[in-house]
């Protein structure tokens, strides 16, 4: 049983980039982790290694190596420039450690700036989407399904 307000700590989101095992995620989600797994949509579990990150952006990219015949599903990558104030957008997660969650919202700003854990990042995207605790790495996606941004903060 499990308060609202608890997040399993290191617990967060992320998205398959491409068919080569590559995971984007935040930063702050992976940040203090000496070692790392990736569970995916069907409760499959691979150990992922960290192979870049920017901290100034809150982003981080893992790789896993998953089983032989494992077909990994990535994400359609659309145009965030492209977004419009209004658009309906689609926020996928684990808030509260709960899995594969999606709350649909509109792109409330563009542009916006707001305070990383390692500077100001720039060019962000608003939504009010329902962001919750274990969303961060999530994608934010448009009505095609596209990835048009990450899941960072919660503005409350």
């Amino acid at each position: 049983n499990m308060r609202a307000t608890e997040v399993p700590v290191g617990s967060g989101s992320g998205f398959v980039w491409d068919s080569k095992g590559h995971v984007v995620t935040n930063f702050h989600v992976i940040k203090d982790a000496t070692q790392a797994k990736v569970t995916m949509s069907d409760h499959s579990v691979f150990p992922a290694a960290l192979v870049g990150a920017d901290p100034e952006v809150d982003i981080a990219v893992l790789k896993v190596q998953p089983m032989e015949g494992y077909n990994l599903a990535p994400l359609k990558v659309g145009q965030s420039h492209s977004l419009r104030v209004g658009q309906r957008v689609f926020a996928i997660g684990n808030p509260f450690g709960l899995d594969q969650t999606l709350t649909a919202g509109i792109v409330s700003g563009l542009g916006r700036e707001v305070q990383g854990i390692a500077g100001r990042i720039r060019g962000v995207v608003q939504t009010d989407a329902a962001i919750n605790p274990g969303n961060s790495g999530g994608p934010l996606l448009n009505s095609r399904g596209e990835v048009v941004g990450v899941a960072t903060m919660i503005a409350s």
